[in-house]
């Protein structure tokens, strides 16, 4: 393959110049997409890029997120369109007095449902998002607690579907017999998911300031504009014409039941979401809350609400598609590879790994790439393998918590009711305060 350097990095750039610059995600990935297919051959650029999007849509991984995903916006419709978050909205206001409290509310529920990110990113902020409306805490403030609390926590406990992938891994790579053992092993030291999620209370607290374009975003919705521009969100969001409500157990039982069958069926979340949307259908037919008629509409409208986060997933998927031909990941793990000192690794493969992870929008395909690479230079050094492994997996969560076209980013930004590229912004500098501590305690620890 040719090698193109540190021209590899050119694709990511114009993404995120264009990003910044016209505040629309999908349009920056395919101009990004564009320039790395020229660099590759300018005489083949519509049938490589065909043959890339083939194999993206063709992709297990990426038919398994579009069915989740869809699937997911078509219960959340019809919890909406049947009464049932407006009802559990009622009953956790009762308990809830102030703005902190939403917010911690907030937090405390992402601790709870650790299964798996998407479920988190949707669940959560579709159940939160009308209780902290009535504290006018704008979209952007929720959408940060809800992503703050999808993969830096997914991460920390080892019964979620990231624990799952990373333990097999290490058994791939021959690291460990028991990948699972040395997942836990390494969970205390994966630094950025303990302090990304350690941060959100003290912004919810009002002890960490809102930053930036956050504080802008907080001031708008004070004036009462919750959601930013741009957003086209009718089909999940909840408007209140009075009528009577539904039992409480009409929206509890639907989310038990996707909670529950996920762990059920090994941690698979497209089957929890199948079994919750059954019982949802069976609830809306035996009380008579919908026709059939609203009920299919409703299920398809949901399912369509979500094309703009899915495509720009998919668009997401064709970069790093295009950046693995162009072959960044081994361009930059080569080039910082001389840094890597026993003391210097897990800050190293920290910093380079995030920032890998946040250019190509892969969180789990980039680390099938990178262990093979960092493992073994880990063991070559006598480097403390749970702290190394900890830094990569910090990475990862790192890359899933602040890339705007990442999945976890782009499913908290649709279920709050926000842009990604507004909630990628606002929450930018918490992100940032995160990494930086996390990247100071690596460097501490490693020299230990």
């Amino acid at each position: 393959m040719e090698s193109f350097g540190l021209w590899s990095l050119l694709p990511t750039l114009v993404v995120l110049g264009m990003a910044i610059i016209t505040r629309r995600t999908i349009e920056s990935l395919m101009a990004g997409t564009l320039v790395g297919l020229l660099m590759i051959d300018p005489t083949t650029v519509v049938s490589q890029g065909s043959n890339i999007l083939l194999t993206v849509l063709g992709n297990d991984t990426v038919t398994w997120i579009i069915l989740v995903c869809g699937l997911f916006g078509s219960l959340i419709a019809l919890l909406v369109k049947t009464g049932g978050v407006l009802t559990f909205g009622d009953a956790v206001t009762r308990r809830i007095h102030t703005r902190q409290q939403s917010l911690l509310a907030t937090w405390l529920l992402g601790l709870v449902i650790f299964v798996d990110d998407y479920l988190n990113a949707l669940t959560i902020s579709a159940s939160m998002k009308k209780i902290t409306d009535r504290f006018k805490v704008s979209r952007e403030m929720l959408s940060y607690v809800v992503d703050s609390t999808a993969a830096p926590i997914c991460i920390l406990v080892p019964f979620s579907t990231w624990a799952v992938f990373f333990a097999g891994l290490l058994e791939d790579n021959e690291v460990a017999t028991n990948g699972m053992g040395l997942y836990i092993e390494a969970i205390p030291f994966m630094f950025y998911a303990w302090i990304a999620a350690a941060i959100v209370p003290l912004v919810a607290m009002g002890m960490i300031p809102a930053l930036g374009p956050m504080k802008a975003a907080e001031a708008r919705a004070a004036s009462g504009r919750l959601m930013p521009e741009g957003v086209d969100d009718a089909v999940l969001e909840v408007e209140d014409d009075g009528r009577r409500r539904p039992h409480l157990l009409n929206f509890l039982l639907p989310i038990a039941a996707l909670i529950g069958f996920t762990w059920y069926f090994e941690i698979d979340i497209l089957r929890g979401v199948i079994v919750a949307l059954a019982v949802t259908l069976a609830l809306i037919f035996s009380q008579r809350l919908l026709s059939f008629h609203d009920t299919f509409d409703t299920a398809l409208e949901g399912f369509k609400a979500m094309i703009m986060p899915l495509g720009t997933l998919v668009a997401g998927f064709t970069l790093k598609e295009v950046n693995d031909v162009l072959g960044l990941t081994e361009f930059v793990i080569a080039t910082v590879q001389p840094l890597m000192t026993p003391g210097m690794l897990p800050a190293v493969v920290f910093v380079t790994m995030a920032f890998l992870a946040f250019a190509t929008g892969s969180f789990w395909g980039l680390f099938a790439v990178a262990m093979p690479i960092v493992l073994p230079l880990a063991a070559s050094v006598e480097a403390n393998m749970p702290l190394v492994i900890g830094a990569l997996i910090s990475a990862s969560s790192f890359g899933s918590h602040a890339c705007f076209y990442g999945d976890s980013t782009v499913l908290s930004a649709q279920g709050s009711g926000c842009t990604p590229m507004a909630h990628a912004l606002t929450q930018l500098p918490y992100v940032l305060i995160a990494a930086t501590l996390a990247t100071g305690v690596f460097l501490v620890v490693g020299h230990l």
